[in-house]
């Protein structure tokens, strides 16, 4: 029985194949741990209440007050609509949070300029082993808490490289909008290791969102996960499916 952690954007929640999928890699035998991320709805919400979303590098600037609607697009609006769909499915689904269980405990982001954005510094996996004893599927937002108890915003890829890494996962699946990472001239790359992740995101290949997903791919590498791909829903049932990540035993970043 293999453990897979897949992590699903915002705009792929849409697509009626994704719980189909889901719930295909479930019968199949897998244990599976979905990790979301909302951020469309995050920014729409902050648009109507007159904030205008800001970014660095793929992740969300996070003020105090951004954080309480990050918490309820992520851990209310869209975590219990998943479960719905998920469930509807055939899925046996369990919505939680980073901050349930204390799932995630984050240390301050970089040096702080994202404001209340944390990044996972311990994970504790007891919660998601008891749901997976009983046969259910964690659908994880993610939302953390500091050390001191105070929530913060996790961006989706480093909440599920980091629980990828604590459950020991079998495979790390990043779910994008598009069919894997793209070289210049708009076609997937099959394959890439650690000098070519440094290579796309150092020379520009590699802008926004994917920066942050190679980047957590790296770390979920580093961690221990056996494999990460980057890929889009196809890739949940087909193992052949988007760009493979790897990182050679010279490459490696001990933890």
């Amino acid at each position: 029985m293999s453990t897979r952690v897949i992590k699903i954007g915002g705009r792929a929640q849409g697509d009626p194949a994704l719980a189909v999928a889901l719930a295909a890699a479930a019968a199949a035998g897998d244990r599976v741990c979905v990790v979301h991320g909302g951020g469309d709805e995050v920014s729409q919400l902050q648009r109507q209440l007159g904030a205008e979303p800001t970014f660095l590098n793929g992740r969300r600037i996070t003020t105090e007050g951004d954080l309480l609607v990050v918490r309820m697009v992520l851990s209310g609006t869209v975590n219990k609509r998943l479960v719905r769909v998920f469930t509807a499915a055939g899925l046996a689904a369990v919505g939680v949070s980073g901050e349930d269980g204390r799932l995630l405990t984050c240390r301050l982001f970089g040096d702080g300029a994202l404001g209340a954005v944390g990044e996972p510094e311990t994970v504790n996996p007891a919660m998601l082993h008891a749901l997976f004893a009983a046969r259910l599927v964690p659908v994880v937002s993610p939302v953390g808490r500091f050390a001191d108890g105070r929530g913060c915003n996790v961006n989706g890829d480093d909440a599920a490289a980091a629980i990828a890494a604590a459950l020991g996962a079998d495979e790390l699946l990043l779910v994008a909008d598009v069919p894997g990472v793209l070289d210049a001239a708009g076609a997937c790359i099959a394959q890439l290791d650690g000098e070519g992740m440094t290579a796309l995101i150092e020379g520009g290949g590699a802008t926004g969102g994917m920066i942050a997903k190679l980047e957590s791919a790296r770390r979920a590498l580093d961690g221990g996960v056996t494999q990460v791909r980057i890929g889009n829903i196809g890739a949940i049932g087909n193992p052949a499916a988007g760009t493979t990540l790897v990182v050679h035993a010279h490459e490696r970043r001990h933890r």
